[in-house]
């Protein structure tokens, strides 16, 4: 702790003049003096140092886990949907399910000539399977996720968690 220091009398300052309408710095070639009506450019403060904090994982709420992983895996769901549809498109408008039956119908002969792919990969049967797979996703990844952060809670029990250190940009 600082001491006070004794108050002394200060030498009497001379009257400042009104100073020149225009205030702002002006730049001047490096090594140049200021002149009169010229102020000095004011340098930026030094960079404060970046602050660091050690944080430690120690338990993952499965509560938010569930919410959050059942989320995320909704959103696959839905980006696996649009996917097929769109993959079927595709072959479709490029002509590949008609190229297929033709090769079908050269290979199989004229046994082969009735089978007709567009009719067993219908968009619909396409949508209706993709649709099973991402509701089958989204409760196996709901689970695993929730299992994972249980597993997670009883290791870091075990062996203390995991160090994270977030630090000040």
């Amino acid at each position: 702790m600082a001491r006070p220091q004794a108050r002394t009398s200060a030498p009497a300052r001379p009257a400042q003049r009104p100073s020149a309408p225009s205030t702002r710095p002006v730049a001047r070639p490096s090594g140049a003096k200021p002149s009169a009506g010229q102020t000095k450019l004011i340098k930026p403060a030094p960079k404060a140092k970046a602050r660091r904090a050690r944080l430690l994982v120690s338990k993952v709420d499965p509560w938010s886990v569930l919410k959050m992983a059942f989320l995320l895996s909704v959103a696959l769901g839905i980006v696996t949907v649009v996917a097929a549809v769109v993959l079927w498109t595709v072959l479709d408008l490029t002509g590949i399910f008609d190229g297929v039956n033709a090769l079908l119908n050269e290979v199989g002969g004229p046994e082969a000539s009735a089978f007709d792919l567009r009719s067993f990969a219908s968009l619909g049967q396409v949508v209706s399977f993709a649709t099973m797979i991402a509701v089958v996703n989204v409760l196996l990844l709901t689970a695993l996720a929730v299992l994972s952060a249980v597993l997670y809670n009883i290791a870091s029990a075990l062996v203390g968690g995991i160090g994270v250190t977030l630090t000040d940009d």
